[in-house]
């Protein structure tokens, strides 16, 4: 609390959502208000007013619940933007005339605008995210690029009136100008989100009971993609997959934290962001063992670096596979952080049967034909499906199946349950793909570059092999 590493901000209680689907779907007596007062403190602790052009105030929209869900519920990010803010962005992060001429302030203004047009309408409008993801493949095709950020200013200025047309088109509206309006609708959104398909079947698979909902946290942003000395990134204070003692994770240069959830793209071990920034790996490896210490489990974390500056957005007790959990137990008791009877009580049965699981003969020969990145270990076989949906009908029909996606997205939580394993072209080893998967006990490649994925011919290519 009151940290400078994390970003201010407030906390809607969880006891909000439980009245809130009491109360027929209505937010409790006083809550705008309450909310109002606290965007007011916000805005007076940061400087600066939501809609605002000479000094605006963005904000993330984020889930809380007690038991970490990962993915299951909503986000929004870069909340508070609009046409006039987004001008005054601009100016404001590059003042002199030349540099908006050189568009180094626009790039970064229309990437977070695009980002957060998609967010607004996918999350809270239910406009599908594919009609944008369509958009920003054609605008990459038309550049002769592969990443977004490969983009010019020019082009994703060009991206983001077509965002608002398909927002238009298919919301039924223009998209919204008034920053209180869409706080409200992500808030709101968030608050739904609890009782979403994809969270309540997380719920059913993992056993979670007896919570009275999530809460929802409104955060100042703070932007990993503001530049090359700016990055995002994902960190486990010992490593999820084997127990090992060690700092893992991944993180991205001039990125925004979904990208590397995501898996949109395929990210950088941990280790090398202390050799590009320095500085900002040392307070955060420092602060991994810190909070590790005072949580005393392994701790699942988001970063965020703003011009070499190192802000902490998240930390939860972090998924791990049925080998981690074993390893983390008796260590974390021979390190004397937890007592014996804590360590017996964290390993359960089922992760002690996931022990018994197949694994690959380490001297038999081998015919590999790509390589990943080893998010979840195991083996299995199976047969491909490209859905989720797929995927759990073959399941119920009694067949064994592989899920094998570009990148999962949290609604192939239901297919990622009913497959015997998981197989991504892109994302990382804390992707959204990794991180489930190691809590399910299913063997999952990510990052897999060789793949080519056809969806709509249900095809697999790698190389010459189809």
């Amino acid at each position: 609390q009151n940290s400078p590493l994390v970003p201010p901000g407030f906390t809607i209680a969880t006891k909000v959502c439980d009245e809130y689907y009491k109360n027929n779907k209505r937010w409790p007596k006083g809550l705008a208000e309450e909310i109002d007062k606290n965007v007011a403190r916000l805005e007076k602790a940061m400087g600066a007013k939501l809609g605002d052009a000479k000094k605006p105030l963005l904000v993330s929209v984020r889930s809380g619940a007690a038991v970490s869900m990962p993915g299951m519920m909503n986000t929004v990010l870069n909340l508070g933007l609009n046409d006039t803010v987004l001008r005054g962005i601009i100016k404001k992060t590059a003042p002199a005339a030349a540099l908006r001429q050189q568009g180094a302030g626009a790039r970064f203004a229309y990437d977070i605008y695009r980002r957060f047009i998609d967010m607004f309408g996918n999350v809270v409008m239910g406009c599908d995210h594919e009609y944008f993801e369509e958009v920003l493949h054609a605008a990459k095709e038309k550049a002769g690029v592969k990443l977004d950020n490969e983009l010019s200013a020019k082009q994703l200025k060009e991206v983001v009136e077509k965002y608002k047309s398909v927002y238009k088109k298919h919301v039924g509206e223009l998209f919204p100008q008034d920053g209180k309006v869409q706080l409200t609708h992500a808030i709101n959104a968030v608050i739904c989100s609890w009782m979403g398909d994809r969270a309540v079947k997380y719920r059913e698979l993992n056993n979670i009971t007896g919570l009275l909902g999530t809460a929802v946290n409104v955060q100042a942003m703070v932007f990993g993609n503001m530049g090359e000395d700016c990055g995002t990134g994902v960190c486990f204070t010992r490593n999820p997959s084997t127990g090992e003692k060690e700092f893992y994770g991944e993180f991205l240069m001039n990125a925004q934290g979904e990208d590397v959830v995501a898996g949109i793209r395929t990210p950088l071990p941990l280790k090398k962001l202390g050799r590009r920034l320095p500085k900002a790996y040392k307070q955060l490896t420092h602060l991994m063992t810190r909070l590790e210490k005072h949580y005393k489990d392994i701790q699942d974390m988001e970063f965020t670096i703003q011009n070499k500056k190192l802000y902490i957005l998240q930390t939860r007790t972090g998924k791990r596979t049925a080998e981690a959990a074993v390893k983390n137990a008796v260590d974390m008791a021979n390190e004397k952080l937890i007592s014996k009877k804590e360590a017996v009580r964290r390993v359960t049965p089922e992760q002690l049967e996931r022990l018994l699981h197949p694994h690959f003969d380490p001297k038999a020969r081998r015919n590999v034909i790509a390589k990943g990145l080893p998010a979840s270990p195991g083996a299995a076989v199976g047969q491909i499906v490209f859905s989720a949906d797929t995927a759990e009908v073959w399941r119920d029909k009694g067949k064994k199946v592989i899920l094998v996606r570009i990148e999962t997205s949290p609604e192939d939580i239901g297919g990622m349950d009913a497959a015997v394993g998981i197989l991504t072209a892109r994302g990382g080893m804390t992707s959204h793909a990794a991180v489930v998967a190691r809590g399910m006990g299913k063997p999952c490649v990510a990052g897999v570059g060789a793949l080519h994925i056809h969806y709509k011919t249900e095809k697999l290519n790698v190389g010459k092999l189809t």
